[in-house]
């Protein structure tokens, strides 16, 4: 356990050690919000489509041979990360970050769910659970660090370590032994996920500067559409598939799957917004905007084993809805949150919505691995895994876009109102203009300074609105993710 789970807490603390380097990454390369982000959709793209490399890796190599191979790819990751100049080899990086992550982390779950006994098992994923998400917490706390102490590449130096010691562990303790019969692997499934996302994915990535009905990215919908499509008739023919289709035969293994793809939209776009925003619209240094989410790591890794027993003893609907309910407490008050919000309040939010998350997820993994066979739960580990990531991911580039575009829509609103006939935008810029004229600043340079001031306030403006706007949207998912909750309770029933 403790071999395994310090791989997955890193590989997963990888996933958000770049949330608060952003802004750092922004400025060295010069890019845009939504391409500064495929650092994290990159690596969630690879993490989600890897998921499913899991169980045929783990036939293949045994557990062990797995876990070896994904810790040296995860390596070389990291090297390229650190080491490049370019900011596409960067990006690079983080796939092959996000391969190994996604490989580990079911892997891990289903050990963690063999070595303990069967009425043992919700604590045992409330056990993996609290690694994975204290890791979600604990990243961007070591990428502030990091980055107020050193430099934004330490947050590739900075796992290296503990995985190097992981997979010493792992040539002890993790099993070798692999069946002798692996079987064929899906290529042709894996290359349609890979097309499906990668298209998804770069048109919400690209929507904003290209123009969402450009013929672009219309035809990267239609191709990852289409591609989705033609990946589930494969998936129905009698061989070895990527997707065991068979799973979602199970109904309560299939509601769980939604509830976890409605879930992972929400919690990754709160996980990636919160810090986001404290630097952008606050001006959060790194350190403080990973500090807001700290409080709320340490909660759910105190509550994390007490609602792992609840998930043995309790139905699992009610769960998920209590932890669905947090969220969406927590993050509506974030709808009001500007320049001006407390940085206890923030964190208060946060807290609020993070213990949400140590409800659902033992009550997602439990109920989801219980429902299944034996010889089912390598496959199902990684496809309820898969679910979650696929809808965070998916969910958090969408959101980005939406952001971008709302703060647009906000900018062009704004400016629309600054005109002659405003009086307390005319006020504002005489009360500017004196107060470059006490500083000395030419006569002649007082109104274009003014203007150029602003633009800049109307900037910011329209960019805290476009997160409040961006908030309220994540509020609707949660409330969207209790419905299949509560067919899932009367489903039981």
């Amino acid at each position: 356990m403790i071999a395994g789970m310090s791989a997955s807490f890193t590989m997963v603390v990888s996933g958000t050690i770049v949330n608060v380097a952003v802004p750092d990454v922004m400025g060295a390369f010069g890019v845009g919000l939504d391409q500064a982000q495929l650092m994290t959709s990159a690596f969630n793209i690879a993490m989600v489509t890897s998921q499913l490399l899991s169980a045929w890796l783990v036939s293949a190599f045994g557990q062990r041979g797995g876990f070896q191979l994904m810790s040296l790819v995860f390596i070389i990751g990291s090297l390229i990360g650190a080491l490049s100049q370019d900011f596409n080899m960067i990006v690079f990086g983080r796939v092959l970050q996000g391969v190994a992550a996604g490989v580990i982390q079911p892997l891990v779950m289903v050990i963690a769910f063999q070595v303990f006994p069967a009425e043992r098992r919700g604590y045992a994923m409330a056990i993996y659970s609290m690694g994975v998400f204290l890791a979600v917490a604990v990243g961007p706390i070591i990428g502030g660090v990091a980055i107020d102490l050193f430099h934004w590449r330490y947050i590739f130096w900075a796992p290296l370590p503990v995985i190097l010691a992981a997979s010493l562990m792992a040539m002890v303790f993790v099993p070798s032994v692999r069946k002798r019969d692996a079987g064929t692997f899906d290529w042709v499934g894996y290359i349609l996920l890979l097309v499906m996302v990668y298209c998804l994915i770069t048109g919400l990535t690209e929507g904003n500067r290209e123009g969402w009905t450009s013929t672009y990215i219309l035809s990267l919908f239609g191709i990852g559409i289409v591609s989705g499509i033609v990946l589930i008739m494969s998936q129905m023919r009698d061989r070895p598939t990527l997707i065991d289709l068979s799973l979602f035969e199970h109904k309560q293994f299939a509601m769980t799957a939604l509830i976890a793809f409605v879930f992972g939209v929400g919690n990754f776009g709160t996980g990636y917004g919160v810090p986001v925003f404290g630097q952008l619209v606050q001006g959060m240094t790194p350190l403080d905007a990973a500090l807001v989410m700290f409080p709320s790591a340490i909660l759910v890794v105190i509550a994390l084993p007490l609602t792992g027993r609840l998930a043995d003893t309790i139905p699992p609907h009610i769960g998920i809805m209590i932890g669905l309910m947090l969220f969406a407490i927590g993050t509506a008050p974030m709808n009001g949150a500007d320049v001006n919000t407390p940085f206890v309040l923030i964190m208060t939010y946060f807290i609020i919505s993070r213990l949400g998350m140590s409800f659902t997820n033992p009550f997602i993994m439990n109920t989801a691995l219980r429902s299944l066979p034996a010889d089912k739960l390598s496959a199902g580990g990684g496809t309820i895994n898969f679910c979650r990531q696929f809808g965070g991911s998916l969910g958090l580039t969408a959101w980005v876009a939406f952001v971008q575009n709302r703060t647009q829509f906000h900018s062009d609103a704004l400016t629309a109102t600054q005109s002659s006939s405003n009086s307390a935008t005319q006020e504002w810029m005489a009360g500017i203009a004196r107060i470059f004229g006490e500083a000395g600043l030419p006569a002649d340079m007082h109104a274009p300074s003014a203007l150029h001031l602003l633009g800049k306030v109307i900037q910011a403006q329209a960019s805290t609105l476009g997160f409040q706007d961006g908030f309220l949207l994540l509020v609707f998912f949660f409330l969207c993710a209790m419905i299949p909750a509560f067919l899932l309770g009367r489903l039981r029933k």
